[in-house]
């Protein structure tokens, strides 16, 4: 299938031995037999499938491009939102709270963590059922019928808590060019200062994953056939971001001598009762199992996301609701997650359907990976990046293994940035935090066949699942998420972002807007057997 892409990349890459691309960080973290899923940790447990209002999706932490003396923070919900679902379109839940957290010291446990509440507000609703009721130039204007205001506070390790914005405004979500033509602008008013230095957002934006989703056709349609299709692309989620100095969220405020900070993002429900079995008991419980009564002790924490690809792709139905519950200081009392971080199922998959030989265990660069972050003296990598265990002023007999998206804020931005990251030899990408354009699935099926250990990309692997890039580019500036899409998503392979025709049946435009012959594979797509593996070879027809 023809993909979206400027003049100066290749149409088609190579794609080989990626059957099973998207267990990938999933099965190397937690071991667990893999189920259904859908992309990233969208719908990737029963009781978030049923309350996509509660859904983490992604997870990003990376230092600021444009102000590198601070760090932005990006937390999704509310996964696959189709632009034109009005007419109540996608509100953050009034009953829930937002959380980013970060772990400065490496114990598992927040030592900061930011919560966004989100209040509904209504100005007519016994004689309208509109979102809008004409066209919204300003946040503030009687046209928006439909709006919200939230808090936000920041707690730290000692549970005292600072509310930093109240009644603040939310971005509403796209209705459309014609009641929203200006967008951008309404995006604008929803970027608020705070008030010791950083910024903050709430609203709706372009789903910045990328990936193919077609893996569970029969892995790619059994012959690797259907591949190079943005699953995501067109969607919407919601968006909460905040960038502030990096003394805010830096052991003892000193970002110098401790500059690794671990984050994850997590939802709060009210009354919510969490197990093991599914979709959680009919009534709310306390831990003693009497009922809730209400009050802070009520509140439960029923999602949770760090490194993407971990809940969905690996653990069972009967644990995935107790996953989204548990807190990162407990995930090294789980014992499978240590066995299987060591012995891991989807190389030797790889090898028993694609002949690429699996790594020699124990593996324990993938504890370094997804548990501990990378150090010298943490396992076989011997390279000092990302673990709290190089922040000076650490208590290292505290620091536990901990399944957390972790981030040195001393590596300043790159200057081309590499979407493959760290195993491209750009030091500021994902393992090493999380950018918007960082290729995590195809970073991640490097990372489990031994990439990290040789510091060489495997060649048998290196074409990933041949989606490259998000749908909508990142902006250069916070909240650098893209803005929201407006096109039905089932319009969304033959129209262009930006709204001219794009890579539909009949052709292909670059991101120049030049057309692009579409792209014919050799021998029907056949598959050619290589030394590495499998390997299905295509080449381009050409292109104007």
């Amino acid at each position: 299938m023809p993909r979206r892409r400027s003049a100066s990349r290749r149409a088609e890459r190579t794609i080989a031995a990626s059957g099973v691309l998207a267990l990938a960080t999933a099965a190397a973290v937690t071991g667990l037999a893999p189920a259904s899923s859908s992309a990233s940790s969208h719908r990737e447990a029963p009781m978030t499938a049923g309350d996509p209002r509660a859904d983490n999706t992604d997870v990003y932490a990376f230092t600021s491009p444009d102000k590198p003396d601070t760090i932005t923070l990006v937390a999704n919900w509310i996964p696959f939102q189709e632009p034109n679902g009005g007419p109540n379109f996608y509100p953050f839940a009034s009953d829930a709270r937002y959380n980013i957290k970060i772990d400065a010291d490496g114990n598992g446990k927040p030592d900061t963590t930011y919560t966004w509440e989100f209040t509904d507000h209504i100005r007519d609703d016994a004689d309208q059922f509109l979102y809008n009721t004409g066209v919204v130039k300003s946040l503030n204007d009687q046209t928006l019928n439909f709006r919200q205001t939230y808090s936000l506070k920041v707690t730290d390790s000692s549970g005292k808590t600072t509310t930093l914005l109240k009644d603040a405004p939310a971005a509403p979500s796209n209705v459309g060019k014609a009641s929203m033509p200006d967008y951008a602008s309404l995006r604008k008013q929803a970027v608020l200062p705070l008030p010791e230095g950083g910024q903050t957002f709430a609203g709706q934006a372009s789903d910045p994953f990328f990936l193919d989703l077609r893996i569970f056709d029969l892995l790619y349609g059994g012959d690797l056939s259907e591949t190079g299709h943005n699953t995501l692309a067109g969607y919407n989620v919601n968006t909460v971001a905040i960038q502030v100095p990096k003394k805010a969220v830096a052991l003892k405020g000193d970002a110098t001598r401790n500059p690794v900070i671990g984050v994850w993002s997590t939802t709060d429900r009210q009354g919510a009762a969490v197990t093991g079995k599914g979709s959680g008991d009919a009534k709310a419980k306390d831990a003693q199992g009497a009922p809730d009564k209400g009050g802070e002790a009520s509140w439960r924490q029923v999602s949770r996301l760090g490194n993407p690809l971990v809940n969905e792709v690996v653990v069972p139905l009967k644990f995935k609701d107790a996953f989204n519950a548990l807190s990162p200081e407990k995930d090294a009392t789980i014992t499978p997650v240590v066995d299987k971080v060591k012995d891991p199922i989807v190389p030797k998959l790889i090898q028993n359907i694609y002949g690429v030989p699996a790594p020699a265990t124990p593996r324990n660069d993938l504890v370094e990976i997804f548990l501990t972050g990378i150090c010298k003296e943490c396992g076989p990598i011997k390279a000092d990046l990302n673990s709290q265990r190089l922040n000076a002023d650490v208590d290292k007999t505290k620091v536990v293994p901990a399944e957390e998206l972790r981030l040195n804020m001393a590596i300043p931005p790159a200057a081309k940035p590499n979407r493959l990251g760290v195993l491209g030899k750009d030091l500021a990408g994902f393992p090493n935090g999380r950018r918007l354009n960082d290729d995590v699935v195809d970073i991640e099926l490097q990372a489990l066949e031994g990439a990290a250990q040789t510091g060489k990309i495997v060649p048998a692997l290196a074409a990933g699942d041949a989606v490259d890039t998000p749908y909508r580019e990142p902006g250069d500036s916070f909240p650098y998420v893209a803005l929201p899409n407006t096109a039905a998503v089932n319009q969304a392979d033959s129209l262009h972002p930006d709204g001219g025709v794009g890579a539909g049946l009949g052709g292909l435009v670059s991101g120049d807007g030049f057309p692009v012959v579409p792209v014919t594979a050799v021998a029907g797509g056949a598959l050619l057997a290589c030394a590495g593996g499998m390997a299905l070879r295509r080449r381009r027809a050409g292109q104007v």
